[in-house]
């Protein structure tokens, strides 16, 4: 239960911080895209964004799974 409660704040908290940065200018506060783009500019930053994606994706997805064929 304390899972889905932290997992719903985060997905909330990440909706409130878009559609503030939608609602006021760019200047004031920036949206994910805008945040994403200024990472994305170097390859570092592209690298970086890419273990970010692998690391998150192996502790939500894969960590913890049983393959099926086992007995």
């Amino acid at each position: 239960m304390i899972g889905i409660v932290g997992w719903a704040l985060l997905f909330a908290a990440i909706l409130i911080w878009e559609g503030i940065g939608l609602r006021y200018p760019h200047d004031a506060w920036p949206t994910l895209s805008d945040m994403l783009r200024v990472v994305m500019r170097t390859p570092a930053g592209r690298w970086a964004l890419f273990g970010v994606w692998l690391w998150l994706g192996w502790h939500v997805f894969i960590r913890g799974w049983h393959l099926f064929l086992r007995a």
